[in-house]
């Protein structure tokens, strides 16, 4: 098979693109599986979007070359807003495009047996673990052909592993930078936290381009096994000209804890989806999302939390700001399946636009299967509440700067969440940026 694209993607490309990177038989193997499977395989639908003419499969170039960096000073500016370039031994991974660039972790997570390094590096030294929970069961390979095509030219991305009974206190952070303008990004990442351990993970997807004619297209799997503790954020500010697809998603163990704090800051058209299964009885998720849109962006974010256990909790919270002509969908979809007794699924999804000609979309969905349940949800689309600048104005603020707070007060909620405070400083900059 050959997928019609600037270069010629066939099966001969797929192996040797695996073989030059090392990769075990299977991983090989699942590559051409997943290209084979492209044809049968239908396009996402999302929601209330209309994706028929978008690019999510022609690019030109799909090994960017990377710079690799012997010291944090070196990163460009951009990437150093995200860490803390004082702190040489900070466990951090840091990828130039499609390259490995920088890597560190601390001597006592390693003698504490964690493994995080870039996902070829895994595959290779630590295979049967990777293959394990590589697109098993989180996301699958022939859910549509966007988890096809990525399995099949996966060029980057991570892998994290805490053993059991280990707790790590300090965030583990990822940063990508991208600064080829004709590259396709297909990162994925996989953390997968075992029994009564604890990580807090961040990524940063940083653009040092205003604009470019690519395509990304990022999976993550995410696996709390029982009473594990993971704290998952995210700040994405990928360069407008790109079509951009993103797959979160978790699955927890019994008693387990999984919340996602992410940054949608991107300036292409967006698909995204977090999805967060609750297999484990008592386990639970708290989902919040932050999205501000411009220009003529299209955006679409899919939330969803699926109680599969008993006594298992879901809360899902989503700020968006609309400005100029851009449009959003907020899908919350709260669903608790038969046999779920004892489940709470709760959301709230506001946005707010800043102009006439911006659109904001907030649907709130329950699906319940089962009797001895509780469930909610909120919504509302909606412009700046004159009341709330009034009274700011009145204070002597000018009407920019009051609408300014407003913004930065409604979306507080989930910026505050972010557990890095580089991290969290690079988003309130992006966000002022973005809203200015």
């Amino acid at each position: 098979m050959t997928i019609d694209t600037k270069m010629m993607i066939d099966q001969e490309y797929v192996r040797s693109f695996s073989s030059g990177k090392g990769e075990p038989t299977w991983l090989t193997e699942l590559r051409v599986q997943a290209l084979a499977k492209m044809d049968e395989l239908s396009m996402p639908k999302p929601d209330k979007t209309r994706i028929t003419n978008w690019n999510f499969t022609d690019f030109s170039e799909h090994q960017a070359k990377g710079l690799t960096f012997q010291s944090l000073a070196d990163l460009p500016e951009a990437a150093k807003a995200a860490v803390n370039i004082d702190e040489e031994n900070q466990n951090l991974y840091i990828q130039h495009n499609q390259a490995p660039a920088y890597l560190s972790l601390s001597d006592e997570l390693k003698e504490q047996g964690v493994i995080f390094t870039d996902i070829f590096t895994a595959a290779k030294e630590h295979s049967d673990l990777v293959q394990k929970y590589f697109m098993k069961d989180a996301v699958k390979v022939d859910e549509h052909k966007l988890t096809a095509y990525h399995a099949a030219l996966m060029n980057g991305g991570v892998f994290l592993y805490v053993p059991k009974n280990v707790e790590i206190k300090e965030p583990i952070q990822a940063v990508y930078i991208l600064d080829n303008k004709e590259a396709a990004t297909f990162n994925h990442v996989l953390v997968v936290a075992d029994d009564n351990s604890a990580v807090t993970f961040v990524e940063n997807y940083i653009s040092t381009e205003e604009e470019v004619n690519g395509i990304v297209n990022i999976v993550a799997e995410v696996i709390a096994k029982n009473n594990a503790k993971v704290a998952f954020g995210a700040v994405d500010t990928i360069a407008k000209g790109s079509t951009i697809y993103v797959n979160r998603r978790g699955i927890t163990g019994r008693d387990a804890q999984l919340d996602w704090a992410l940054g949608m800051m991107n300036d292409g058209n967006t698909i995204s989806e977090n999805i967060t299964n609750l297999i484990g009885e008592g386990s639970n998720s708290n989902a919040k999302t932050v999205v501000v849109g411009r220009g003529k962006q299209t955006q679409n974010f899919t939330t969803s939390i699926v109680h599969f256990g008993k006594n298992t909790e879901g809360f899902i919270l989503k700020h968006g700001v609309m400005k100029d002509q851009a449009s959003s969908i907020f899908n919350g979809i709260g669903k608790i399946e038969k046999g779920a007794s004892g489940a709470n699924a709760e959301q709230e999804s506001r946005v707010l636009m800043l102009s006439d000609k911006a659109r904001g979309d907030a649907n709130p969905i329950l699906l319940i299967d089962e009797d001895d349940v509780m469930a909610g949800h909120a919504a509302s689309v909606g412009r700046v509440d004159p009341l709330q600048l009034y009274y700011l104005m009145s204070r002597g603020i000018t009407q920019n700067e009051a609408e300014r707070l407003v913004i930065h007060g409604f979306l507080a909620p989930v910026v505050e969440q972010l557990p890095i405070e580089a991290v969290k400083r690079q988003l309130v900059d992006v966000i002022e940026r973005k809203v200015r």
